[in-house]
Parts: structure tokens; C-alpha cells; sequence
């Protein structure tokens, strides 16, 4: 019979340390062909926008297929939801029957910030120790954990539009940061001497600025998802060493590649490489110790489907979800 998994049943079985491991193994597997997807499909739905995405993937090394139905509705805070929510459902690759319907609003919100570690720690300098947040939502707070086992912080800085709401986030990770955790006047001041930048911000247009970052600094950018769409302006991305989760993904999703593809500043070859080759020792990471380097993030269906095969694994190991009859 299918397992039925919540979100809580998915919290308590997907650690993450073990999930950064899962997210470098497989960001590996897809780089050098060893899994399938094909670029996720984006509905634009009703007067503001929301988008509906599917999103199917193949990982034969762990025997894992499905597909991520995902929607942003950015109405739904008025309404008590999360904005970005999330079903993901296992298929059997041998026989197509169903394995599992697993909640996919905490996987996405903790991979993200997952595969932003495997960034980190294949990219970002040894000695990086600051943080700087640029946003305040869910995806800091994943970024927050995921970063922290990955570089030690000794301080992280936070900053986001809304001052209630940049505080209420602070408040709640004091508790759980190992470093000083403190308030930024604004994106300025928050990244100015960062090693580390992590854009997780609802922002459509550029909220850092290449004089901003420091040499030696790593970013990244995951807030900005459709082509129209960025957070670092063109002369930082010109400036810096980039590298995406997927090079189809990126040229026909990332507006923070193709908007300073459009204006002639870069051209595709900007992109030294996938994350994935990097961890697959195909692609040199960071080359020099005062090179920035990018990493721009937009999410992969493989990512998501061995995420959840890894939170089914542990349920099953455990007795944990509900048997659907």
C-alpha cells in the first residue's frame, strides 16, 4: 500500500546533514547524466500570477521517481498559507504504481537550503565566517541551519524590507545560531564584508550591488526564479565566478543570468559550470582566494525526488506515515 507522509512525519525522519550529503551525491549524478528530468513546466494562474509548477525526475541509482506539483501564491500569508506550497508523489520506477504522496513544502524549503550548503562548502573560502541574509522568510531560516554545518559562523547578519518581521525572525534564531545573530540597516550594511551572502528575498529587482561584496566572498542567489526576475545586479554577475544547478534551467529561468545576457554584459560562457560537476570533480570550483563566486540556485525536480526517497527510506524504517488503503 502507498505511505502517506505530512509534513511533520517528514521533519521528524530528514536531518539535515544527511540531507546536504543526498543533495552533493545527487547534484553529482545529474551533472554527469546519470539521472533524467526535463525542465519543469510553469503555469501562470489568475490575475496575480501565482505559478503551478510540475516537476518530474529520475534518480535509477536510488531507484527513486516522481514528481514535485509545486505552487507559489504570494496572496497566501493574508490567508494564513504558506506561499510556496508543495506535494510530492513517489512512483515505483519497475511498475509505475504509487509508493508514496509526500508533503513537499518542508523538502523544498530545507533542500534549498541544502544544496546552498553543498555551494558552500565546495565554493565559499574555508575561513568564511560571516553570514549575511538578505530576506527573512523560510528560506533563511533553512539557509541559516543548512550554512552553519557547513562553515563555522561566528556572526550573521539579517536584513528584509520589513523591520517586524526581520526582528520576530532574529528573536526566533538566537536560540538556535552558534554565532552573534543581529539586525542590518539595510542590504548594504548587512553584506559589506560578508564572506557569505545567501539572497533569499522576494525581491524582483536588484537588491546587492557588486560594489557591495568583498573579494573572496560567496553568494547565494535563490530568491529570484523566473526570467524577469533578479537580485544581483549586472555588474556583479559579470564580476564574479557563476555557477548554476542546471545550465538548461538557468538559460531559460534565471533572470539574473539572461537579463545581463540581454543587456550584451555576458555572454553563456559566463557560467564556469554546474554545481554538480564541481562536486564531480569535472569543473574547477574557486580558483583564486579574492575570487567571488555565485551560485545560482533554481531548484531541480532530481533534488526533490531523492529528498523525499530519502525521508520514504527513513518513515518506512521507522513505521512513521499513514498506509493509504
Amino acid at each position: 500500500m502507498p505511505l502517506l507522509l505530512s509534513e511533520a512525519d517528514v521533519r521528524s525522519v530528514l536531518g539535515m546533514p544527511d540531507l546536504i550529503d543526498a543533495m552533493q551525491s545527487v547534484l553529482a549524478e545529474f551533472s554527469t547524466g546519470a539521472t533524467q528530468q526535463p525542465l519543469r513546466t510553469v503555469l501562470q494562474v489568475g490575475e496575480a500570477k501565482s505559478f503551478f509548477g510540475v516537476m518530474p525526475g529520475y534518480v535509477p541509482t536510488l531507484d527513486a521517481m516522481g514528481t514535485k506539483l509545486v505552487t507559489v501564491f504570494e496572496s497566501n500569508p493574508a490567508r494564513g498559507l504558506p506561499s510556496h506550497l508543495a506535494t510530492i508523489v513517489l512512483l515505483d520506477p519497475s511498475t509505475g504504481a504509487l509508493r508514496a504522496m509526500v508533503d513537499g513544502r518542508y523538502i523544498t524549503e530545507a533542500r534549498t537550503g541544502a544544496v546552498s550548503a553543498v555551494a558552500a562548502r565546495l565554493l565559499a573560502r574555508e575561513d568564511a565566517s560571516v553570514l549575511a541574509l538578505i530576506g527573512s522568510g523560510v528560506q533563511a531560516r533553512s539557509h541559516l541551519q543548512a550554512l552553519a554545518h557547513v562553515r563555522a559562523l561566528r556572526e550573521v547578519r539579517v536584513w528584509s524590507p520589513n523591520a517586524a518581521r526581520r526582528q520576530s525572525f532574529i528573536d526566533a534564531a538566537e536560540t538556535a545560531a552558534s554565532g552573534r545573530i543581529v539586525a542590518a540597516t539595510s542590504a548594504r550594511d548587512a553584506v559589506e564584508g560578508a564572506d557569505l551572502v545567501a539572497l533569499v528575498s522576494s525581491a524582483r529587482e536588484p537588491v546587492v550591488k557588486a560594489e557591495w561584496i568583498q573579494p573572496g566572498a560567496h553568494l547565494c542567489a535563490v530568491g529570484a526564479c523566473r526570467p524577469d526576475q533578479r537580485e544581483m545586479d549586472t555588474a556583479l554577475v559579470r564580476a564574479a565566478r557563476v555557477f548554476v544547478d542546471s545550465r538548461t534551467g538557468a538559460f531559460a529561468e534565471a533572470g539574473d543570468i539572461l537579463i545581463p545576457i540581454a543587456e550584451g554584459a555576458i555572454t553563456r560562457d559566463h557560467v564556469a559550470g554546474e554545481l554538480g560537476e564541481v562536486a564531480a570533480g569535472q569543473v574547477l570550483g574557486r580558483s583564486t582566494p579574492d575570487e567571488i563566486t555565485i551560485f545560482k540556485s533554481l531548484g531541480m525536480a532530481v533534488e526533490d525526488v531523492a529528498a523525499a526517497h530519502l525521508a520514504f527510506e527513513r518513515a518506512v524504517e521507522r513505521r512513521i506515515g499513514t498506509m493509504i488503503p
